[in-house]
């Protein structure tokens, strides 16, 4: 984690956004860890949440878009999924599956909640909200409780 020193002696609200995007795609990375520090560092509670919001979505979007244009792909050569089976995960999705973009932001569970959101060709409208409200929690939480922990 060598390279990651760099980043801690010149945080800044686009670095976060990126970090932000990033940690949304499959790489095995967090953002919530800088947001920690630029709070420890008195940056803006309000702007850094923001910032981290905002690249974590517009990472998801990416998953989803993913999930939307190549979902034959993934249905038939990665999944291997028939189409009876399709057409069962598509109604228990369509009944319960689009509230569970709210969870979008849990580790490891998040990206494959976007990326088939995109292969059930959720409404982006409700794809968006629910996502970003999911993502605004949880960055408004970690940045509360670090504000509240950095304050004792």
């Amino acid at each position: 984690m060598e390279f990651l020193t760099p980043l801690t002696q010149t945080p800044s609200l686009p670095l976060l956004f990126v970090v932000s995007f990033l940690a949304a795609t499959v790489l095995p990375l967090g953002s919530e860890w800088l947001l920690v520090l630029m709070i420890a560092q008195g940056f803006s509670i309000t702007e850094t949440v923001i910032a981290a919001s905002v690249g974590n979505y517009v990472g998801s979007c990416t998953t989803f878009v993913i999930g939307l244009y190549g979902s034959t792909f993934i249905i038939n050569k990665v999944l291997r999924i028939d189409s009876t089976q399709l057409e069962r995960a598509k109604r228990i999705y369509e009944k319960y599956g689009t509230w569970s973009l709210l969870m979008s932001w849990f580790p490891i569970i998040g990206d494959p909640i976007c990326l088939v959101a995109g292969i059930f060709k959720v409404g982006w409208l409700r794809y968006s909200v629910l996502v970003f409200i999911g993502k605004f929690i949880r960055y408004a939480t970690v940045a509360y409780l670090a504000h509240k922990t950095i304050a004792l």
